[in-house]
């Protein structure tokens, strides 16, 4: 990693392991410890917002350069020593801690939110980069199931044959669908593949056969990507996920040099646009969040305590380390 880019990552707040791994302490953490509010992900799906470790395993690369992201672009380089999983996740977990030093002393933050803040038990494997990537995601995962930590996997979904290839699955897969069409996806997305449309359709296709919850989630940019809900859902229907998160974009990050506040959709629109996919795809609205504009559709009833979704991983992957 170039030490430029990475002294300015870390003035941003990342800490970073070896010369690809990343965490950063998100918001909602920080809300979350000091006991104010919390992550819509703990509304959804159960988790505890201060005990959730956002981090990438592969900072270093991405295939798209979204135009909504909130990383910084251009920067892309090549690893030669890749960390093992243990490793990595010890790092990163020590990071954390790092970060959160100050809060200990902090009147609002409880002896048992720190302690709780200490040890993640929630794994979200996106953050920046591409985490595909990784060449080592499998183990990664068997890693963190064997100590009981839960995990959500973000995907741009331009690499069906790394998702396929691997023999362990996260507690729960999101796939990004930033565009109901090609010429959309181009303009939003801005690739750097020639091709990426169509991996995206190899990963949808790909994702029914795949033993995990599985997510579409829609970021959608106003003036960009946010029409068509019936292209949408023509996707939705090929990928037939267990869950649909349509995502208003937030004006935040390295975004904030492409687009503008007035990209951000209101939550009405998100609302009904949430409603006019669900009738198309055969979901409700189960779950709504107004401050983060995001809505989960699904099929009533359903678990989304993820959890209990992941029981049988722990089962599996039970190590000495619980």
């Amino acid at each position: 990693m170039d030490p430029e880019y990475k002294a300015l990552l870390e003035k941003q707040q990342y800490r970073i392991c070896g010369d690809h791994a990343a965490v950063k302490l998100c918001h909602w953490a920080k809300e979350s410890i000091t006991g104010r509010r919390h992550c819509y992900k703990q509304d959804f799906y159960g988790i505890v917002s201060h005990r959730c470790l956002q981090m990438t395993p592969a900072i270093n690369e991405c295939s798209h350069q979204c135009s909504f992201c909130w990383r910084v672009q251009g920067r892309d380089y090549e690893v030669k020593d890749w960390m093992e999983p243990g490793e990595m996740l010890d790092c990163l977990i020590e990071c954390q801690r790092m970060l959160i030093t100050g809060y200990k002393g902090d009147p609002r933050v409880t002896p048992k939110a720190f302690e709780e803040a200490s040890n993640p038990d929630q794994v979200a494997i996106s953050l920046a980069g591409e985490p595909i990537t990784y060449p080592y995601l499998s183990d990664f995962f068997k890693e963190c199931h064997g100590r009981g930590m839960t995990t959500f996997l973000v995907t741009n979904g331009t690499y069906p044959e790394r998702l396929e290839a691997l023999d362990e699955l996260p507690c729960q897969l999101y796939v990004t669908v930033a565009a109901p069409d090609r010429q959309t996806y181009v303009r939003a997305c801005r690739p750097k593949i020639d091709d990426g449309w169509e991996r995206i359709m190899k990963t949808l296709e790909l994702m029914p056969s795949l033993d995990t919850r599985t997510v579409v989630r829609h970021t959608l940019v106003d003036g960009i990507n946010f029409f068509d809900p019936e292209g949408y859902a023509r996707l939705d229907m090929l990928a037939d996920p267990d869950l649909i998160e349509p995502k208003g974009y937030v004006f935040v990050g390295g975004s904030r040099q492409r687009l503008s506040m007035s990209n951000m959709p209101s939550f009405e629109s998100i609302l009904h646009f949430s409603a006019e996919l669900g009738k198309l795809v055969g979901m409700e609205v189960l779950k709504e969040r107004g401050d983060s504009r995001v809505v989960l559709l699904g099929t009533p009833g359903m678990e989304t305590d993820i959890r209990k979704v992941c029981a049988r991983k722990f089962d599996a992957g039970r190590t000495d380390r619980l």
